[in-house]
């Protein structure tokens, strides 16, 4: 969408294209307040974000925001109404996908023009932003144990080993009761492998317990992974139970730090990053400033040959012709159309879930009426250039530029995909405030608009909402962005690191049954 930018802002309100019947209130605006830059007066106490009808629209007609159908009229609506779930129906259109029709390639800029972070480079190349030791269960039934074996190395005890930015417990409920093959386990074993080849990991501890279905065994036959300095296997049942696979775990741990230790960091250029793109769908303003402005960072890092990972299938729905048009070819566009198709005719069948149409409470409440709506916000974290891969839950991103990754909306289990998948960063979006962190690639987020910001400066790291304040253009704030990327993957701790997130957001994906 070219014209996303086309926008202007005047008085109360933000006119996002000419052709729109509805514009967005920039701050509350009270019943029977004029809006002298439409020519109309608000019928209804309008907040924040929320959309106000221009001109009347009859019943049945469609609801256009950036000149795209977001819904349709559910009644006759008067100028100067609050447009919202009230008077919207939802209600699926046919879009043209176009695959490939307005692929462009990315220029690249010359390596001795791109721009530089202070990375640390693996034996293998790899460039990492984090140095952490893993310790990740393979079953629900070591969870305790990896947890309690992460719990040990305190700050305290790690103060010999400056250089190694902690131990990180990976749990989580999946690896028995399930289906012993199929695509449900396999993404269990793919994203637990994805997570211990990551390259913010110097060394990985794999506890099971022994009965499990996701036996130890196999998982490291299906990836090709041998035990070694870097990797370690312990299985409870063989060691002696809880304290005993403790201690060995500890005493495990303890042989990797001084190697770990032993890294610097030094200047490599950006196409080192792998940027996942979360969230970014929570309210009115998002699709107006953070969102955009990550875009424009996304097609900053391309030109750089750095990589960003777009997700969130069911926060696509909708604005996906907008992607297939930009693929590098029809194949790459029909595989996204594939993994929306399974979502809409498999997976999501007729549950109450937003790629059906319904968006979160909070959402709403942030002047968001609909999937349609959320979705032509979230896309736009993409940025303007080609689409160049997509890619199954957690599988291993080899493509620079754009990518998709399929996942969930739910942002753990979907940035949980992308850091198995080799993002070394998360740039996340909010417009309501996130208390959201992951580890081992730290999160940055964006706060889509000032008064969120303000409140919740604490876990905010760059304030979008300045482009509305008219301190900062999209150019502006997209360099902005780019910059804090560089600086965060140099070591630079985000607010999430300093309050100590991350060690919860581990979440795989669950798409099997109980049985």
């Amino acid at each position: 969408m070219s014209e996303q930018f086309e926008k202007s802002v005047t008085g109360s309100v933000i006119r996002l294209h000419p052709d729109d019947n509805v514009v967005i209130a920039v701050h509350e605006i009270a019943a029977e307040e004029s809006v002298p830059s439409e020519g109309i007066t608000s019928l209804h106490h309008i907040p924040a974000g929320h959309k106000i009808a221009i001109v009347p629209i009859a019943q049945g007609e469609p609801i256009r925001k950036y000149n795209t159908v977001i819904g349709f009229a559910g009644v006759d609506i008067r100028p100067g109404s609050l447009v919202h779930t009230h008077n919207i129906v939802f209600r699926d259109i046919d879009r043209d996908f176009a695959f490939a029709s307005e692929y462009e390639p990315t220029e690249l800029l010359p390596e001795a023009e791109r721009a530089t972070f202070q990375g640390i480079v693996r034996k293998d190349g790899r460039v990492a932003t984090r140095n952490f030791i893993g310790v990740c269960s393979t079953v629900n039934c070591s969870a305790t144990v990896v947890r309690k074996i992460a719990e040990w190395f305190t700050s305290e005890r790690l103060q010999d080993y400056p250089n190694v930015d902690g131990v990180v417990a990976l749990s989580h409920p999946l690896g028995c009761g399930c289906a012993t093959t199929g695509e449900a386990m396999d993404q269990v074993r793919r994203t637990i492998a994805g997570y211990i080849t990551h390259v913010n990991f110097a060394g990985v501890l794999l506890v099971g317990l022994g009965c499990e279905r996701n036996q130890i065994a196999d998982l490291m036959a299906m990836h090709d992974f041998e035990i070694g300095p870097g990797l370690k296997t312990f299985v409870m049942q063989e060691v002696g139970g809880t304290r005993k696979t403790v201690e060995a775990g500890v005493a495990a741990v303890n042989e990797m730090l001084p190697e770990a230790n032993l890294i610097t960091r030094e200047s490599v250029d950006a196409s080192h990053l792998t940027v996942g793109l979360q969230c970014g769908g929570s309210d009115g303003f998002s699709s107006i400033t953070a969102n955009p402005a990550l875009g424009k960072a996304v097609d900053i890092l391309a030109r750089h040959g750095g990589t960003a990972i777009l997700s969130e299938t069911t926060e696509v729905y909708g604005a996906e012709h907008t992607l297939t048009r930009r693929a590098v070819s029809t194949e790459v566009g029909q595989k996204l159309i594939d993994r929306i198709r399974w979502w809409k005719d498999f997976y999501a069948v007729g549950h109450d879930v937003q790629i059906n149409g319904v968006v979160n409470p909070g959402n709403q409440a942030g002047g968001l009426a609909n999937i349609l709506e959320k979705s032509l916000g979230s896309s736009m974290k993409g940025g303007t250039g080609p689409l160049m891969e997509v890619y199954k839950y957690a599988e291993k991103v080899n493509q620079s530029g754009l990518v998709f990754m399929d996942s969930p909306g739910y942002d753990p289990p979907s940035v949980t995909g992308q850091i198995a998948s080799g993002a070394n960063l998360i740039a996340f979006t909010t417009g309501r405030g996130s208390m959201f962190g992951s580890k081992p690639a730290p999160t940055i987020k964006l706060a889509s608009n000032s008064p969120m910001f303000n409140r919740l400066e604490e876990d905010m790291d760059i304030n979008c909402g300045e482009m509305l304040d008219g301190t900062k253009t999209l150019d502006e704030m997209g360099q902005f962005i780019f910059s804090s990327m560089l600086d965060t993957a140099s070591g630079k701790k985000s607010k999430s690191e300093l309050l100590g997130l991350g060690d919860n957001e581990f979440v795989i994906w669950d798409i099997g049954i109980m049985a």
